[in-house]
């Protein structure tokens, strides 16, 4: 079997959904089907891609590096029949912004729209900013919104420029019922004897960061589900059986909470990041400055902790 585009786009399936009955029902084919496929990619490569649990489809080691590759190539893939329909329709230029964290990089892209006259901005968000970093090196993206953590940090590269655009700190969500959502700064060392949900490693840093900082704390975080799911996370927060590290600006819906962590242990930082041989290079500390308005503007309109929150 040679490996084809749809086999890249299963993995990158089950990864998002979580599920393979949901992975099934999003590629539009039986759930039976898709484990047979699956079964088939994982003879090809000679690895388990994912382990499948009570919780969910969790990737391997070998799992996340096929799927760090896949979404390299789909999006080349996308970008050819985007510049190939460009060139044929002899459209307007366009921009091409990656992104991982959408309180910056939705209003980012409106805010270059109006900046930047002729030209069309168009938006490619992905979970690892590893991933978003090697398309500004290999030139297939223009500019990019990046996270990354403290003992991970990212500087600019003979290949990449970069620019902080906030630092952000880590808060916690929680359900209603936890005697702890009573507190307005909840400590780390409480929640010690918490179960936890947790996203999946991005290959920037997370969650090897929050670990570290639980350890300076003094304990090792019960981390019982790991998930891409944001539905899956609200449901075990809600209901009482975990909680989870999130944004300030994070939603967790009726039934939870979000509180800020006392004394701000953990944190991460937006960056702004182009190739240092691109167009945008010598704009950069413009963009920045677009991006950290668009940051401040969803901060003001989704949370009410955004006087907690400081610039750099």
């Amino acid at each position: 079997m040679e490996l084809e585009l749809r086999h890249l786009r299963t993995v990158c399936a089950i990864a998002e959904a979580g599920s393979l009955t949901k992975a099934a029902a999003v590629l539009r084919m039986s759930q039976p089907a898709l484990s047979a496929r699956l079964n088939r990619l994982e003879q090809e490569i000679g690895a388990t891609l994912f382990i499948r649990t009570a919780q969910g489809m969790t990737p391997t080691k070998v799992g996340d590096f096929v799927l760090l590759r896949a979404r390299a190539i789909l999006h080349g893939v996308d970008e050819l029949a985007r510049d190939a329909a460009r060139l044929t329709n002899d459209s307007s230029s366009a921009l091409a912004l990656g992104g991982t964290i959408e309180s910056v990089s939705v209003g980012l892209v409106e805010r270059l729209g109006d900046s930047l006259s002729g030209i069309d901005v168009r938006l490619v968000m992905e979970y690892s900013p590893l991933l978003l970093w090697d398309l500004l090196v290999a030139g297939r993206l223009d500019v990019a919104t990046l996270v990354d953590y403290p003992g991970y940090e990212q500087r600019s590269t003979p290949a990449v420029l970069c620019e902080v655009i906030v630092r952000e700190p880590v808060f916690i969500a929680l359900a209603e019922s936890d005697p702890l959502s009573s507190l307005p700064e909840v400590p780390l060392a409480e929640l010690a004897q918490r179960t936890w949900v947790m996203t999946p490693s991005d290959g920037a840093g997370w969650p090897d960061c929050f670990h570290a900082a639980c350890g300076n704390e003094g304990f090792r975080p019960n981390v019982r589900y790991t998930t891409h799911s944001t539905d899956s996370i609200r449901t075990l927060v809600r209901t009482g059986r975990a909680v989870t590290a999130c944004q300030p600006v994070y939603q967790p819906g009726e039934g939870a909470v979000v509180r800020p962590l006392a004394g701000n242990p953990l944190s991460m930082r937006h960056l702004i990041a182009c190739p240092r041989n691109g167009n945008m290079a010598p704009r950069l500390p413009k963009l920045a400055a677009l991006a950290r308005d668009a940051y401040w503007a969803h901060v003001r309109a989704t949370t009410p902790f955004h006087h907690q929150l400081r610039s750099p």
